[in-house]
């Protein structure tokens, strides 16, 4: 009989420890390491003999190596005829691929999934769908609730890993598992808790193992932390094939499939859906759903036109300067970095001028999209300058470029399909950096080339009328 190992194991970053200790040494965190058991094991999980891991002798098999200029087939790719879904993933669902969905409690991971999977499945596809959380009957009243109560997707309600797997080996390979949530499942070979650092791990590898043998896509739910991050040890994220964020605000209708980690297609693409009474609905052209119902007279306000992977989106960012009662005036980000809100109004003071040391600085990405690249530095600095000097930026008008530290404006990646995008949307003018002018024959838009940034400052400067504030912006 394998004897058994304790370990102490910190359940949020699985660094592991000869004895207990209050505070984790790698991530820092307090009471966050249990004790647990698991037998000892060796090569592919089987009992070491005489009890010490890893002090049985196994002797290798050899395998074949391959040469770098052999032919290479594209990985087979199977469509769930979701176009967002497909598009984060790649193009489709990869066979032996093993995709890992993060993503906060009641976003709309399982209804999204639900919905793939009875589209593949009524494509005579076998899809099987494992829930640990919830029952059986409580999947079937979500799925009467979207209509799918006639796709033959096969469930289960079953949280042992080894019992999965013998399941799934009956009959043909499935082409789509999902696993809801990992957090869930447990192993024999761990003597512990399910949802701790060796369990989730363990039953990972289980899973990940099945998937390269039998071909079929497996798809693991994650929960995650109250910082965002997937809950469990981060050696998981590297395991996986692909790591995907469900995203959304409590406040919005809709929702952002983001990819983290794809071995199979691009990062940092995204896919836009809408959360509806009948589930989760595509949205085709993200760029409208941001800029629906924004107020074309006010200021403070400028479109950015950002990239999302290889996807232009359009989104409205506002700002508001109000004069400060506080010895620190704040700053209030949602969306954006505040670091580099910081860096902008640090550069619109040093050389443009513009003295926000007395204001409070609300800045907001409508829509709650968030937003990562810093070419949305110009928009951000004239939504500011429009909001301080009370002038109205262009509706027709959208913004894009990087801002240094000297004040100049430096091109972005991608100029043309941004112009395009704004383009497509009924806008006439663009705000770019030098680099972009040749794009103007194109992209039909009338291009204001921008080398700096006090050049954009004196313009919304000279057009500001009504709430105007001399004192504030040099040069009006």
């Amino acid at each position: 009989m394998a004897r058994a190992l304790t370990t102490y194991v910190c359940q949020s970053c699985g660094a592991t420890y000869g004895r207990w200790q209050g505070k984790c040494e790698s991530c820092g965190a307090w009471n966050t390491i249990a004790e647990e058991s698991l037998a000892a094991t060796g090569v592919g999980g089987a009992p070491v003999k005489g009890g010490k891991a890893g002090g049985g002798k196994t002797k290798g098999r050899a395998f074949a190596l391959a040469g770098l200029d052999g032919a290479s087939e594209q990985a087979p790719r199977t469509e769930t005829q979701v176009g967002e879904l497909d598009r984060v993933f790649g193009g489709g669902l990869v066979r032996g691929s093993v995709i890992l969905l993060g993503g906060d409690p009641g976003i709309g991971k399982s209804t999204l999934l639900i919905q793939a999977s009875a589209r593949l499945a009524r494509m005579v596809h076998r899809v099987v769908y494992i829930s640990g959380e919830e029952a059986v009957d409580q999947v079937r009243l979500r799925a009467e609730r979207l209509g799918l109560t006639a796709s033959p997707v096969e469930l289960a309600a079953e949280t042992n890993v080894e019992d999965i797997v013998a399941t799934l080996a009956e009959g043909p390979a499935p082409r789509l598992v999902v696993i809801d949530s990992i957090q869930t499942m447990w192993t024999d070979t761990v003597e512990s808790a399910p949802g701790t650092v060796s369990q989730v791990r363990s039953a990972a590898q289980v899973l990940i193992r099945y998937a390269k043998k039998s071909g079929a896509a497996v798809i693991l739910v994650g929960h995650v932390t109250k910082d965002g991050q997937i809950a469990g040890p981060r050696v998981v994220e590297h395991m996986v094939d692909a790591v995907m964020s469900f995203e959304g605000e409590g406040g919005h209708h809709f929702r952002i499939l983001r990819s983290v980690k794809n071995r199979f297609g691009p990062t940092d693409e995204i896919g836009v859906f809408e959360m509806t009474g009948k589930g989760l609905r595509e949205v085709p052209n993200p760029s409208e759903l941001f800029l629906a119902g924004r107020d074309l007279g006010a200021p403070g306000t400028a479109v950015f036109a950002g990239m999302e992977g290889t996807r232009p989106v359009l989104v409205e960012i506002q700002a508001l300067v109000a004069a400060s009662t506080l010895g620190t005036p704040r700053r209030a980000v949602v969306g954006w970095d505040p670091q580099r809100l910081s860096m902008v109004l640090a550069v619109l003071d040093a050389h443009c001028g513009v003295r926000l040391g007395g204001h409070d600085v609300y800045l907001n990405v409508a829509g709650g999209l968030r937003i990562a690249e810093p070419a949305a530095d110009l928009a951000v600095a004239a939504a500011l300058v429009s909001s301080l000097s009370g002038a109205v930026l262009p509706s027709d008008a959208v913004h894009f470029g990087e801002i240094s530290l000297s004040g100049a404006v430096r091109p972005v990646a991608q100029a043309a399909a941004r112009l395009k995008e704004a383009r497509k949307l009924g806008f006439v003018r663009a705000v770019v950096p030098e680099i972009a002018r040749g794009e103007q024959a194109e992209s039909g838009l009338t291009v204001q080339a921008v080398t700096h940034l006090s050049t954009l400052v004196a313009d919304i400067a000279a057009s500001g009328v009504g709430r105007a504030k001399p004192k504030a912006v040099a040069g009006e």
